[in-house]
């Protein structure tokens, strides 16, 4: 796989919400705190999204709040908000749900449980990540979804939930031109993230700084240089990094001997492995294993 799949897939994102949000004339309404990670694009009309500072949100952006804080959306800075849970009392949160009578705003999205290690995304992303102008990224996907929403058939529910993380991952795409330093902004570099992807699907190789740099095709200097700017670490702290997070995962999701996640991770012995783990993690690899489980 690809890194940005490689991460996904140990953060394991789960869509249990997928619905859209209708509204017209002067609305507002107040999202409680919230497990996880939310992503919504607005499919017409515009509204302010407060938070910290309010931002306006029109047509076609999308905006991604992965910190779990209360916010608000609503058309006036002045209005009075209605409570998010209210409007869905009694009911499932999927679906769509009009905040007032009219059609002048709507927006469709999903909100996903991250059973996975959460700080893998949540380190990488502000509290708001806007990505204004991005309609035509994500048009399949919203054609799609908002279909199985409004004519409900046989795995409609399911349908929608993939379209909802089809979207998810597109903004996450988007975000790679982002200033900040990480594996996400990394992977717009194409000679770093060839470093990177290599070094995952080769995970019990004894990497070298020398080896990564002629996979990025660059002196050894300019590598190290240049992967510290877009990372925030070096090569070989990062692969200890992506090999420890593998590590915990197998020892939570699978019935794997320590032996083996040691090998697969790229350590000769059992012993060397629980050494780095413990390291890395602040606890040995059986102890890890007994508590996440």
């Amino acid at each position: 796989m690809d890194p940005l799949s490689d991460v996904l897939a140990l953060v394991r994102p789960r869509s249990y919400v997928a619905g859209g949000l209708t509204a017209g004339g002067r609305w507002a309404v107040r999202f409680p705190a919230h497990a996880g990670i939310k992503c919504y694009v607005i499919t017409q009309g515009a509204c302010w999204l407060v938070l910290d500072a309010p931002v306006r949100l029109a047509t076609g952006d999308c905006v991604m709040l992965p910190h779990g804080r209360e916010f608000r959306l609503c058309s006036d800075l002045d209005a009075t908000p209605v409570d998010l849970t209210t409007m869905y009392a009694g009911g499932s949160y999927s679906g769509i749900r009009a905040c007032a009578p009219g059609d002048d705003f709507f927006l469709l999205g999903g909100h996903f449980v991250l059973d996975g290690n959460a700080d893998l995304l949540r380190g990488v992303l502000p509290s708001v990540v806007h990505l204004p102008d991005a309609g035509e990224t994500f048009g399949s996907a919203v054609e799609r979804m908002l279909a199985e929403l409004r004519d409900p058939q046989p795995g409609s529910v399911l349908i929608a939930q993939q379209c909802a993380y089809t979207m998810l991952v597109l903004a996450l795409r988007l975000c790679r031109a982002s200033g900040a330093a990480g594996w996400l902004h990394a992977l717009a570099d194409p000679a770093i993230a060839r470093a990177i992807a290599t070094m995952h699907d080769r995970l019990a190789e004894s990497w070298t700084v020398e080896a990564l740099a002629e996979i990025a095709a660059m002196s050894r200097t300019t590598f190290a240089e240049r992967f510290r700017a877009t990372m925030g670490t070096s090569p070989i702290e990062y692969l200890t990094q992506w090999r420890m997070l593998v590590a915990g995962d197998r020892l939570q999701h699978s019935n794997d001997s320590l032996a083996e996640i040691a090998r697969l991770v790229g350590y000769e012995s059992e012993s060397a492995f629980g050494a780095a783990f413990k390291r890395a993690m602040g606890t040995s690899p059986g102890a890890y294993r007994r508590a996440r489980r």
